[in-house]
Parts: C-alpha cells; structure tokens; sequence
C-alpha cells in the first residue's frame, strides 16, 4: 500500500472538522521489519534528494510540525530525516518567546532561522503558536505589548493574512513550505503520558502543565481547525497526519517530504566545456 500525499493534504478553501478526520489509518508496514525496511528507503531516498537540492542551489526548503502533546514530533524528525547531512539541515524547537523576542513581531524570531538557498529547515512548533497557545489562553497577549489596534477582534484573521502572505512570499522565493499537523486522540495522549510517568527514562520528558492543558482540548481543536482553514494554500499546505500509530506517521511523512523535493525541477549542475577540459588536466596530472 502507497502513501498519497492527496490523501492528507488540506487543499486551500477547504473547512477542516477534526472529528471527521481517524487519528489512526490503514497501516503502511506489515510488520516491525518491514517498517525498518521502508523507513530505511525512505531515508536514502531523502538523503539523495537533499545533495541534489544542495548542488541545485534554487530551492531551500521550511517543513513546519504542529501538534498537542505527545503527538511523536520529536521521534518523526529524528527517525525521518535520520540520513540527510546535518551541515545542510537544522532543527529549531521554538518554546515561550523570549523577552527581546517579545519586542518584534509575531513573525520575527522564526523568520531569523529560514533555510539557505539548498537547505532544510525543520521548525518544531513555530509563529503558528501565535495563533494556536495565545488564542486558547489570550492572556498571552498583554505580554506581547501590541498597539489597541492589533489586539482587536480581527487580530486573528490579521495574523492568519500575515501567515499566508509570509508563506507566499517564501515561496516565490524560492523556499517550499510543507506544514504537518499530528493528529492525536485525546485517549491515545493520555496513554503516552502514563508511560512516560511509567518508565524512569522517559520522567524527563513530563511536565504537570501538559496535564493541564488537556483541560482545554476542545478549544485547541477548534484553534487547530480555524488555522488549518484559514492558512492551507497551494504555496503552504498543511498535511493532516493520523498521529495514533507512530511508525505509520513517520512513513507518511516521510513520503510526503520525499515527494516535495521530487516535484522541484532540479538538476545537477553540468560542466562547462572549459570545466571539462580542466578536469582532464587535472585526471592526467593524479595519474602519473
């Protein structure tokens, strides 16, 4: 069975309703083995694709993840883009703005890490928080020190405009942006966080607040589908993932991600004729 990016992309104008959408889907591996054994493709393939992209030169790309708690974020990026070469990707985790960040835009600490020409840029959460933690709790918002004007009842439909002018701009620059949301259960979470209280190497990863945040669940839900609406276009899809079977999540998000680098028209740069003759110079001369 193949993934199919159509299959979890949210086309721009469409209304999204979480509860219409399985957090879990048809499984893509047969068995533990066989998922190593794609993962292990999927990761050469990419690994390939990112030297192209590299020696290409046009193109750099921003892959975005969103979720709740426990979603499997970290273990995607890390199993997922396990092959390709870290001098040309980096992985930025954005967490509580900080004070000189809170002096800028919304939109200016993530824009301080966008890829290079040839590059990868992974943002673990990113300014779609600003639209996500800060609507559910907008008490956020009187740190953030905006003009009355801009903390008005349109604020988020303001910022959803920003986001997508942003995305566009990025992408007639050149940099492609793919956004995945990892759609967890609210039962399947609450298992996740009983095993990392469960198990002593995974005590690190809990903290009491992620408990309490669950509390507010549907209004995350509801800030989740009012963003993915509102900011899916073609130059930024968002790509909805069924997030209750970790291995199945990272296979699709690998083919996503492989299928995104293949659709660019790239190519390895050709040698001038002058180039080529230099290189014959330079063969004669290791030979003797």
């Amino acid at each position: 069975m193949k993934v199919h990016a159509r299959d979890f992309r949210v086309d721009e104008g469409d209304k999204v309703d979480l509860d219409k959408i399985k957090t879990e889907t048809r499984p893509y591996y047969r068995s533990k083995d066989h998922y190593q054994e794609i993962l292990e493709k999927q990761t050469e393939d990419l690994a390939h694709l990112q030297n192209l992209q590299y020696a290409h030169d046009r193109y750099a790309l921003l892959i975005i993840f969103q979720a709740m708690d426990a979603a499997g974020k970290d273990g995607a990026i890390r199993h997922v883009m396990a092959g390709v070469n870290p001098l040309g990707c980096r992985v930025y985790a954005f967490k509580a703005p900080s004070p000189e960040e809170l002096e800028h835009d919304f939109l200016w600490r993530a824009s301080r890490h966008l890829p290079e020409r040839g590059h990868i840029a992974i943002y673990n959460r990113s300014y779609y928080e600003e639209v996500l933690i800060v609507r559910v709790h907008p008490k956020i918002l009187e740190g953030q020190k905006l003009p009355k004007d801009a903390a008005g009842k349109h604020i988020w439909k303001d910022r959803y405009r920003s986001i997508v002018e942003f995305e566009r701009h990025l992408h007639a620059s050149g940099t492609r942006v793919i956004k995945f949301f990892l759609h967890l259960s609210k039962d399947e979470q609450r298992k996740r966080f009983l095993a990392r209280i469960d198990d002593p190497e995974k005590n690190w990863k809990f903290n009491p607040s992620d408990v309490e945040e669950r509390k507010y669940w549907d209004d995350y839900m509801k800030a989740y589908e009012a963003c993915i609406s509102a900011t899916s276009t073609k130059e930024g899809p968002w790509y909805i993932v069924p997030a209750d079977d970790k291995p199945n999540a990272r296979l699709i998000i690998a083919e996503i991600i492989e299928q995104t680098l293949k659709d660019l028209d790239m190519g390895y740069p050709k040698a001038t004729a002058e180039h080529k003759k230099e290189l014959q110079a330079l063969r004669k001369q290791l030979e003797k």
